[in-house]
């Protein structure tokens, strides 16, 4: 018989139980702050109509989404229905190698993971509006999907631990989720990051001032949005593959510069109606931001585009310095939701990205010692002290005591051994000989006691418990 593949697909990982341990440890942090800030929480399903997810995030972002082929029908039976379906609309272009192709999405796919959890967010807004709150604050923390290349913290699967306000234009909003996202930040103990901040209207304003085709934007804030991975040379060249003349990406990249200040852009485009009411924007967020958490992080960064097409107001990134991309983002997002609505509702939101949390708090080894594990091994020393092996175990559990009862009799060595290897903080057995009492090992000092009532363990393990955290 041939061995089935034992390792996951490529992108996506197991958990193991430290793993598991670490990311409940995160999301709990985070999710207490999200609630103490008043957001509620959401859940969405992993699959979303396709049609909810095409044109949300750019033509790449449209690349990247997992689709899902149509179910109940043979595949060849699929292709050939859509085939003669697209035939029939004559929607079909002649490729070099004379073979017809579709020029829309095949009708082989209706539905797609979900590539983030803004546009599901927008989707049961639309949906549910009657029944929340007039300014929606929730917060969300699920897998997404992205046909991604992997690499060091990027996944094809992956946590983000979402919040947003929904319904309400007020820059208040970018105070409280920028203020949330560094509050969470400091409680996993990151002393030094950056929140970047930027605003998609400037960057228009700084394309329209640089001379570029307005029908290039987009290709525009793409390029710029890679400026951190490929350098400004590469940028450059990018900018001018996509159609920009070298005057024009001369200019604009003269005024978003690495250290080009607000002040500076601010002169740029002094009479720019747009740019200014940006810049105005972004002066009353940073000066907001002084009374949150995140008033030692925020910063202005020319440089900062996000690529995602929904982005219409401010945008924001959060980096370190020990890790290459960012460690969470966002921004304001008002013509999303009319998408669903045909109404525009205002909404800003952030994501903190789980993966990439884990990565470099393991990197700098930032996880507290003892994570809610196991505070004792219960087993049989004999055979015939197995009930009440088991008996022990129940009485340490109804006392709140972590407890794993091996099933088999283990010699005090090997339990010992046991202990000491999985990290736990005691051992305890029963010998044939005392009835009502047990020999426990603790791990703090390597002692073994003697003799101990059930009671007496639980006050023991009470007194020496780890604290996490």
């Amino acid at each position: 018989m041939a061995k089935a593949h034992a390792q996951p697909a490529r992108g996506t990982r197991d958990f193991l139980p430290l793993d598991v341990r670490r990311r409940s440890y995160v999301t709990g942090i985070i999710r207490e702050v999200f609630e103490r800030y008043g957001f509620e929480p959401l859940e969405t399903p992993a699959l979303e109509r396709l049609d909810a997810l095409l044109g949300k995030y750019g033509d790449e972002g449209d690349q990247l989404l997992f689709k899902v082929l149509l179910r109940g029908q043979p595949l060849v039976e699929g292709i050939r229905n859509a085939a003669e379906h697209i035939a029939a609309a004559g929607n079909l272009v002649e490729g070099r190698s004379g073979v017809t192709a579709p020029r829309a999405e095949p009708l082989l796919s209706d539905l797609g993971l979900r590539y983030d959890l803004t546009v599901p967010l927008a989707r049961v807004y639309a949906a549910h509006q009657g029944t929340l709150p007039a300014v929606f604050k929730r917060y969300q923390i699920q897998p997404v999907w992205r046909a991604d290349t992997p690499g060091k913290g990027r996944f094809r699967e992956f946590f983000q631990c979402d919040v947003d306000v929904i319904g309400s234009s007020s820059l208040l909003v970018e105070a409280e989720v920028t203020g949330a996202a560094a509050e969470c930040m400091q409680r996993l103990g990151f002393s030094e990051f950056e929140l970047r901040c930027n605003h998609r209207a400037l960057l228009r304003a700084l394309i329209e001032h640089a001379g570029i085709d307005p029908a290039l934007e987009g290709s525009a804030i793409t390029a710029i949005d890679k400026l951190d991975k490929i350098g400004r040379d590469g940028v450059g060249r990018e900018l001018r593959e996509r159609g920009v003349s070298a005057e024009s990406e001369q200019t604009l990249l003269g005024l978003i510069g690495e250290r080009a200040e607000l002040a500076h852009i601010k002169h740029s485009l002094a009479g720019h109606e747009a740019g200014s009411r940006a810049i105005a924007e972004l002066e009353r967020v940073l000066a907001l931001a002084q009374y949150t958490p995140a008033a030692a992080y925020l910063r202005f960064d020319a440089t900062l585009a996000r690529g995602l097409g929904y982005y219409t107001g401010c945008i924001f990134e959060i980096a370190v310095s020990d890790f290459a991309g960012s460690l969470g983002g966002g921004g304001r997002y008002d013509n999303l939701i009319g998408m669903f609505l045909g109404k525009q509702v205002p909404a800003c939101g952030l994501a903190l990205g789980l993966e990439r949390l884990l990565v470099v708090m393991a990197d700098r080894g930032m996880y507290p010692a003892e994570l809610s594990q196991l505070d004792v091994l219960v087993a049989a020393a004999d055979p015939a002290r197995a009930d009440d092996a088991l008996l022990l175990a129940q009485r340490l559990r109804a006392a709140s005591v972590r407890v794993d009862l091996l099933p088999d009799a283990t010699s005090p060595g090997k339990l010992r051994k046991q202990a000491e290897a999985r990290g736990v903080a005691a051992a305890a057995w029963l010998e044939a000989e005392q009835r009502e009492r047990c020999q426990v090992w603790t791990r703090a000092d390597g002692q073994t006691q003697r003799d101990l009532t059930a009671d007496a363990l639980i006050d023991l393990i009470s007194r020496t418990r780890p604290r996490a955290g």
